[in-house]
């Protein structure tokens, strides 16, 4: 069975890319206003959503199912209440007064490199664009756009990728299966499969079944820079497309793997946090856009304003490298 899945605009804008556009009303010499209009459902600066009522009970396997309605029949179900599911660092582009009229600037709070680009149009219709690699927990003016006179109006549009552009991927050698040792879980979608991994994004992307609460290990070492954990719904509606919990791990080439769709309050690592390859960092699940229990696993690099996947390799005996493959067992060793 092909678990189908789809990692969600929104979450994807959380680990790696992001899009906004806004305007800037211009009442001179009053202070500017700030109007945004989402290009995109980037959430890498939201707050917290309100609390949530969650009711939680043990199924038949003795697993922990989450659910935001009473389920019938159980007389063991507990309530559980639940606020934000995202603690993502803030990466945007922020309007300020300056001495020229308005400075666009690009405030990176990842403990990674960002590139931003951003594009602006000021009084007369004239259009102004810059781009650069915003390096970790700064701050870097991008544009300066002259005040528009009377009430006129400043509009601009900007994205950012995480990642160098300039890295390239080079581990030190064929990744560690992302579970614990010596289990073995059956690949449900790898290269060349399309099924659901059709973008840049995700076309490396791979899929392995895994039961909710399996632990997922880090599969090399890094810096975790991005976690969600307080997601609990799962399932193939658009509601859920967006509630994907998962940890996203910076490594030392500057390429960085995410693992996805993780067990509601699990994430056992924090951002900052120095991880090693083949450590315990959450519990696989079957949140977000899921038809079923799966770790989605992909490496993401910054191609220039675009986050693309890479192809992977997992270690097999003897350190050999296995190609993961549609329908394949794989092993971690």
């Amino acid at each position: 069975m092909i678990r189908l899945e789809y990692f969600g605009i929104a979450a994807m804008n959380r680990l790696a890319r992001g899009r906004r556009a806004g305007s800037l009303s211009g009442m001179s010499p009053a202070p500017f206003t700030l109007s945004f209009a989402l290009a995109l459902a980037a959430l890498s600066c939201a707050s917290p959503a309100d609390a949530q009522q969650v009711y939680r009970y043990k199924d038949k396997s003795g697993q922990w199912v989450y659910t935001d309605r009473p389920p019938d029949g159980q007389a063991s179900t507990q309530t559980l209440s639940v606020a934000g599911g995202a603690s993502s660092p803030r990466i945007e582009v922020q309007p300020r007064s300056s001495s020229a009229g308005v400075a666009l600037v690009a405030v990176n709070e990842c403990r990674c490199t960002v590139e931003f680009g951003v594009k602006a149009s000021g009084g007369g219709g004239r259009e102004l664009a810059a781009r650069a690699v915003v390096a970790p927990r700064s701050e870097h003016v991008l544009l300066e756009v002259p005040a528009p006179p009377g009430t006129g109006e400043i509009r601009f549009d900007y994205g950012y990728v995480i990642g160098d552009p300039a890295a390239t991927h080079q581990p030190p050698g064929p990744y560690r299966a992302p579970f614990a040792a010596a289990r073995s879980f059956q690949v449900t979608q790898a290269p060349p499969d399309a099924i659901t991994h059709r973008d840049d994004g995700s076309r490396h992307a791979i899929d392995i079944a895994m039961p909710v609460g399996s632990a997922v290990h880090a599969a090399r070492d890094g810096v975790v820079i991005n976690v969600a954990h307080r997601f609990f719904r799962g399932g193939t509606t658009q509601e859920v497309r967006d509630e994907a919990n998962f940890v996203q791990i910076l490594h030392d080439d500057g390429t960085t793997a995410v693992y996805a769709h993780l067990q509601m309050d699990t994430v056992r690592v924090r951002p900052g946090q120095r991880v090693s390859r083949g450590e315990y960092i959450a519990n696989s699940g079957n949140t977000g856009f899921s038809s079923g229990p799966h770790l989605h696993f992909v490496v993401l690099r910054n191609a220039g304003l675009k986050s693309e996947s890479v192809p992977v390799s997992f270690a097999g005996p003897g350190g050999a490298a296995v190609t993961p493959r549609r329908g394949q067992a794989l092993t971690a060793y």
